[in-house]
């Protein structure tokens, strides 16, 4: 199960990394009050228990530092984070403050962990980076990214709830990677794309007992469909193509992810006119892609789709019901 790091807090994130060093470190792993942290987050001081390796583990005082983001699918080569060009980045206000603490010999080992994804690349240059500027051995530095977060807390699963953070009660939030490599791959082919006249794909309930259903209001129903039922066909058509089945099957993966979320998040919203803005705004917040100019249209045209196909958002119950008054 991911957790979704972006919508924690500075200080949520804080605690989950405390919390797992205890594990990697030892439990005399001692974090730190908010506020000006002269560079650490955490500290220990002996010999680690399990990191890099229960043969070989850290000796001496180990400085940890946290850093948060509440951007979606950020990672550690972004130029606001690191560049070796310029201070102005997340890591070079940091490096300043590791070169005085190893300076001062409160520094034998550095580790930081961040929410965003990490490179092998990426982990090498910065890895080295840090270890030139602040006269800290390569080996006595660690990197933490999203990927190695979620093998840590598989492996110590009680850190999270400890941590107070349970994926259920989580926001309703959805990745937009996949939907961004359908818009994309639409955008490209649609002019190419046979329009037909539309009919819904299947007979299943009509658009007006599914609004009933998911409490659409009129009103929003109506806008959608005015503005969006013509491309229907045009996506159905591009998703069936046989040259398109990679396509299709991320689109079946994105459509499984948000009906899951939504079931387990709609009673937090009174219409589904509010679930689908609020799906739209998250999509177009996290994804550079998605909220293009020329792809905001067709991302909103492929939601509808998805409404209108029947693949979010609830259908059985008024299925059961047709099948029963016919």
């Amino acid at each position: 199960m991911k957790f979704a790091y972006e919508d924690m807090n500075d200080g949520q994130f804080e605690t989950l990394v405390v919390l797992l060093c205890q594990r990697l470190l030892g439990a005399a792993v001692q974090g730190f009050a908010k506020g000006p942290d002269g560079g650490r987050d955490a500290k220990f001081i002996g010999t680690a228990e399990l990191h890099p390796s229960k043969s070989a583990p850290w000796v001496g005082t180990t400085i940890v530092q946290a850093k948060h983001t509440n951007g979606y699918n950020r990672n550690f080569s972004e130029f606001d984070f690191f560049s070796t060009t310029t201070a102005n980045t997340v890591l070079g206000k940091e490096i300043p403050r590791v070169r005085k603490l190893r300076e001062a010999k409160q520094l034998d080992h550095y580790m930081l962990f961040a929410n965003r994804r990490l490179s092998g690349n990426a982990e090498t240059e910065i890895r080295d980076y840090i270890a030139s500027q602040c006269t800290v051995p390569a080996s006595s530095i660690y990197l933490c990214g999203l990927e190695q977060l979620e093998i840590w807390l598989k492996r110590f699963p009680e850190v999270a709830g400890e941590a107070d953070i349970d994926p259920v009660d989580s926001p309703l939030i959805v990745s937009p990677d996949d939907l961004a490599e359908v818009v994309q791959a639409l955008a490209r082919q649609k002019d190419g794309v046979v329009t037909l006249l539309d009919d819904p794909p299947t007979v299943r309930v009509t658009y007006e007992q599914k609004n009933a259903l998911n409490n659409m209001s009129a009103e929003y129903a109506k806008a959608q469909r005015r503005k969006y039922l013509k491309d229907t066909a045009q996506i159905r058509t591009f998703l069936a193509a046989p040259e398109n089945l990679d396509l299709l099957r991320m689109y079946e993966s994105v459509v499984d992810e948000f009906q899951l979320k939504i079931i387990a998040k709609r009673k937090d919203y009174q219409t589904f006119d509010e679930v689908m803005e609020y799906l739209v705004d998250l999509l177009f917040n996290r994804d550079a892609v998605l909220r293009q100019h020329a792809h905001k249209r067709l991302t909103r045209a492929v939601m509808f789709y998805m409404y209108w196909n029947c693949d979010i958002g609830e259908v059985g119950d008024a299925a059961a019901e047709q099948a029963l008054s016919s």
